[in-house]
């Protein structure tokens, strides 16, 4: 089974955005997580989150001939394990066909896009931080629609009960997980309160 470093390398030849590269890695953080609690290996998780969107950036459309089906074939060029393959399709599964059936495959697909929303809603905190984030907060900005528009919240909510787990609960086990790698993540901003130049 492939380990962190060989996923890593991979994030790091296909990317250039530190951003992009700071999604991946809040992915893996709350793939990680997750895994517990559904008897998953958290390294095989983590290794599908940090490898989800790794073609993104060179094959940005979500499409047949884009990301991840492109993806996808580059890894199995690599001998990736199907099992990671097929996760990866299973987040874009009205391109691939591919539906999240495993714990691990809903997983994916409930926290990919809430990690998203939830460094934007620690961006527009004055201090930049994760650490000063709370749910009640989460919970305001999820009811503007007009904050973070490209998310769809049915969707996350949909995953999550498709996980079988209540979305509070979900927002607070995504959020911990970024709390506890905010330095990783970028997120650890300026805890005082401060605005940072």
């Amino acid at each position: 089974m492939m380990n962190r470093e060989t996923a890593l390398a991979i994030v790091e030849e296909f990317t250039q955005s530190d951003s992009l590269k700071r999604h991946m890695l809040s992915v893996e953080a709350a793939m990680r997580a997750y895994a517990p609690r559904f008897q998953g290996d958290p390294e095989l998780w983590g290794v599908v989150g940090l490898l989800h969107d790794f073609d993104y950036e060179r094959y940005p459309d979500v499409a047949i001939e884009g990301h991840p089906v492109i993806g996808s074939k580059i890894l199995r060029e690599r001998g990736v394990a199907e099992v990671i393959i097929r996760a990866i399709l299973s987040h874009a599964s009205e391109i691939t066909g591919v539906m999240p059936e495993s714990p691990l495959e809903k997983t994916l697909v409930a926290v990919d896009e809430l990690t998203g929303f939830l460094t934007a809603v620690a961006l527009v905190r004055p201090s930049k931080s994760i650490l000063d984030v709370e749910l009640k907060s989460i919970k305001k900005k999820w009811k503007d629609k007009a904050f973070a528009a490209p998310v769809n919240r049915a969707e996350i909510e949909h995953a999550a009960d498709q996980l079988g787990v209540p979305l509070d609960e979900h927002i607070e086990i995504v959020l911990q997980a970024m709390k506890d790698h905010a330095d990783l993540l970028g997120l650890r901003g300026n805890i005082s309160g401060r605005v940072e130049d």
